[in-house]
């Protein structure tokens, strides 16, 4: 396989060797072999069905929504998070406080998330340095206290990947001054036309990014927004559905050691696994929508089955669960205008049809319910 070079571990002036990126993109040319690109004509066709199939939901926010839930669970958790999706929903409606304090961390990648839909929905925002910044500023300012991370700015002084200290570091990025430099090659690769498969400069800038390491914390989680980001910005996606943090988490190591492959210049390798990911995630969220699919018509059938005015109640309710799948007497009040008695009809109404399912089993008071079978299409891999 042939080898690209990257860039070269230099000695610092504190003795210990950091990397410093080469001028980005190398000078000779991505040698990607017929197989990668067979794959990622696999990869960028499948993106097409996906695109093509979520135009057709009737409640596809709703959807992009979820998968943004999904993306920001599983991102944090390849950090360290131990929270769940499921606690950011209960989080998110203030259902309880009984919530792991880390939880914290979804929270403020879903706020990213949804900052960076606005700014390039609003505005036709380009994927430049600035937007990046922007990116981190939401996902770290105010996150938990144990974080220190500079939010919004870039790093004025060495970081590391591992270990207690640079000379024990599974890997150093560049000097400071030698990361500016690789970031403004990396923003000019982002914009230039040139003939790589966008599918594959996706991988690729986020290869590039994660080996300059701009951030104190957080260059992970911004990193993989950046996939997105970019496909949805060059129209390869109407909505920006396709997330490959689940992909990622799932490999963890594997994921680790084809980063560390990149910097060494085994460029194809990484390639070839980040079009893996692509491939697996844009299949899975197919048979995600075809699921949903299915699950809204059979659920309306049993709604329809009810009398007109239950039926009525049900229906301005079940629309709603899709954004809010974690519900509790208050909120359907909230929804409905009903009294207590006549939302936690709704809900005993819903419960018996199968559509809603208590959360914990044996509570008296203050009860929450799931939208059960809606919440394991998206968190089978959770």
């Amino acid at each position: 396989m042939q080898r690209i070079g990257i860039g070269q571990y230099k000695i610092q002036p504190g003795g210990f060797k950091a990397f410093v990126p080469h001028p980005f993109p190398p000078k000779e040319d991505f040698d990607f072999g017929h197989s990668l690109l067979k794959k990622d004509n696999e990869a960028t066709r499948l993106l097409g069905k996906l695109d093509g199939i979520t135009k057709l939901l009737p409640d596809a926010d709703f959807f992009l929504l979820m998968y943004l839930r999904k993306d920001a669970s599983a991102s944090s958790q390849i950090e360290g998070t131990r929270a769940t999706m499921i606690d950011a929903i209960v989080a998110e409606a203030k259902i309880d406080t009984k919530i792991p304090d880390d939880v914290d961390d979804i929270l403020h990648y879903i706020k990213a998330l949804n900052y960076g839909i606005k700014r390039m929905k609003a505005d036709d925002f380009p994927v430049v340095l600035r937007f990046i910044r922007e990116l981190h500023k939401q996902l770290m300012q105010k996150a938990r206290a144990t974080h220190f991370s500079d939010p919004g700015e870039f790093r004025k002084s060495q970081n590391w990947i591992g270990g207690t200290r640079p000379d024990n570091a599974s890997f150093v990025p560049p000097p400071v001054d030698e990361m500016h430099r690789a970031l403004n090659d990396l923003e000019k690769f982002i914009h230039v036309d040139d003939d790589i498969p966008t599918v594959i400069k996706s991988g690729l800038i986020h290869a590039q990014f994660e080996t300059i390491h701009p951030f104190l914390d957080g260059n992970g989680r911004t990193g993989r927004m950046l996939i997105t980001f970019y496909l949805w910005k060059e129209g390869y996606l109407e909505r920006p559905v396709l997330f490959l943090s689940s992909f990622f988490k799932k490999h963890k190591e594997l994921y680790y050691e084809e980063l560390l492959g990149y910097h060494n210049g085994n460029v194809s390798d990484w390639i070839e696994f980040f079009l893996d990911g692509v491939v697996e995630i844009a299949n899975e969220a197919i048979d995600t929508v075809g699921k949903i699919t299915i699950l809204r018509e059979k659920d309306l059938f049993k709604i329809q089955t009810l009398g007109k005015r239950a039926s009525e109640s049900a229906t301005l309710v079940l629309p709603k669960l899709y954004a809010q799948p974690i519900v509790t007497v208050g909120i359907i009040q909230k929804w409905t205008g009903f009294t207590r008695a006549g939302a936690q009809t709704v809900i005993d109404r819903f419960i018996n049809m199968g559509i809603l399912t208590p959360k914990d089993k044996g509570k008296k008071y203050g009860q929450s319910y799931m939208y059960k079978n809606y919440i394991d299409i998206f968190n089978k891999n959770e």
